[in-house]
């Protein structure tokens, strides 16, 4: 039976990072992994996928909205869905590589299998042949992930009632596509099937798109998505769905309870995610799980089993591949030793449809229920240079700051380029810098994160070009 110091359950951001640090600080370390590729929902039917679909679908929407303002003549523009599915498949089959070259460089055994533990320091690995393999470590971290979550009357047939995973692989553009959820998977996902010539239709039971994001950065996203022929139905409550063969017909209650039905060839449910840890057996180590199925850990990510640690998905917080990354690495160098910190407050959240959407720190809306004094400044897309140059001028940056000491509190972002912009913001924080900081500091001239800059001036009433 081999013998190591860590093992690392799962092979997503947080898993293959974790791994890839413990090996870094000279510990003996194994990956488990239960499909035949590595890098876990983000890289394989997440993140990676939808973003490649993403970009493809934006280059057509741009060739055929905007090329000709631009001087650009096209004629006989079409899609090849099979090859935009294949382009997407190539880029996560390069990056998945990518990871397997990563272990073999840091010398991480690799285990395909299921992992289920037998006690706290012996984990069974079920291989796809039947055979059972058993291997001892010291330290475990679970890094399971998680996957789509329903609502308990919608059966997923994963034909026209599907999740995120069968959007990114299906075979035919929908001529109508009807999203349940207005978060950002569903909106993601809306955005490239809109994009590529889909009538999309988002449901949504709150009164607000992006739920739990500042309120500016919902009005604005839903305005411009509204712009680009997304409808959307807020405050409506799903009450049933039904694949009829062909179609599928969604029943919603409106705001005033009146029900209301949508048609379409498919249906994406896109209500959230849950953490997976299905056949771990967690019960054999004596892991505790919440009601809501997460591991509960303490504030140095680990269970109530003192050798077994748990990360990403899996835990408390927002589902986040990066957060998973922050996790994996803090985990593993306590494990050796070390006193790393994470301050979930500046971990940014990011929506990639286009415009895209980003922010850190604390909302507005936070911060008046906190009795938190502070002052706000904001900046136009529109007003900016760069913006107008590249027909990119809907979204503003909207930057909070206390009152007294000007520290920026939060910065909330709507424009091309917001998701790349958002690290200055998350740098300034972490160095608690002002908002007179950023607004002293020199940026470049035509950029995007000019407007940063015009929002930080904007909180002391002095920006330029507005």
């Amino acid at each position: 039976m081999k013998t190591y110091d860590v093992a690392v359950i799962g092979s997503g951001p947080g898993g293959y990072v974790a791994a890839i640090r413990c090996a870094q600080l000279g510990l003996k370390t194994a990956i488990i992994e239960k499909y035949n590729t590595l890098g876990g929902t983000c890289l394989n039917v997440g993140c990676i996928p939808s973003k490649a679909l993403l970009d493809s679908s934006h280059h057509y929407y741009v060739a055929t909205k905007h090329f000709a303002t631009h001087g650009i003549e096209a004629t006989g523009l079409a899609v090849n869905f099979e090859q935009m599915i294949a382009r997407k498949n190539e880029v996560v089959s390069q990056t998945s590589g990518g990871i397997n070259y990563l272990m073999d460089k840091n010398k991480i055994d690799l285990f395909q299998g299921i992992a289920s533990f037998e006690n706290a320091t012996h984990i069974m690995i079920t291989k796809s042949d039947g055979s059972i393999e058993k291997i001892e470590a010291s330290k475990t971290i679970i890094a399971t992930g998680s996957k789509p979550a329903s609502l308990p009357f919608i059966k997923i047939d994963k034909k026209r009632v599907i999740t995120s995973t069968e959007a990114l692989s299906l075979t035919e553009i929908p001529k109508q596509l009807i999203i349940i959820g207005g978060g950002v998977i569903g909106l993601e996902l809306g955005s490239v099937y809109s994009r590529l010539g889909s009538e999309v239709s988002v449901i949504e039971y709150m009164p607000n798109i992006i739920p739990g994001m500042d309120e500016m950065l919902s009005k604005e996203l839903q305005r411009t998505l509204k712009k680009q022929g997304i409808k959307f139905f807020t405050s409506h409550k799903v009450t049933s769905v039904e694949n009829k063969g062909k179609e599928v017909v969604v029943i919603a209650d409106d705001k005033k309870g009146n029900p209301v039905e949508f048609k379409g060839d498919y249906t994406l449910v896109s209500v959230g995610r849950k953490p997976y840890t299905e056949g771990l057996g967690l019960q054999n180590a004596g892991v505790k799980v919440s009601d809501s199925g997460q591991i509960e850990t303490n504030a140095h990510l680990q269970t109530n089993v003192t050798n077994i640690y748990a990360i990403g998905d899996v835990v408390k917080g927002a589902m986040l591949a990066h957060k998973a990354e922050e996790e994996g690495t803090m985990v593993a160098e306590i494990i050796a030793g070390q006193k790393p910190h994470i301050d979930y407050n500046l971990i940014p959240g990011v929506v990639y449809t286009w415009p895209e959407v980003a922010a850190v720190g604390k909302t507005e809306e936070q911060l008046k229920e906190a009795g938190t004094k502070y002052k706000s400044g904001t900046f136009a897309m529109r007003a900016l240079g760069r913006a107008r140059a590249s027909m990119d001028i809907d979204g503003q940056i909207k930057v909070l700051a206390d009152a007294e000491t000007d520290e920026i509190l939060g910065v909330h972002m709507i424009g091309a380029r917001a998701a790349d912009m958002i690290a200055e913001a998350v740098i300034a924080m972490e160095f608690r810098a002002s908002s007179e900081d950023v607004a002293r500091s020199s940026h470049a001239h035509p950029t995007y994160t000019e407007a940063f800059k015009e929002a930080c001036l904007a909180v002391h009433d002095r920006s330029i070009h507005s």
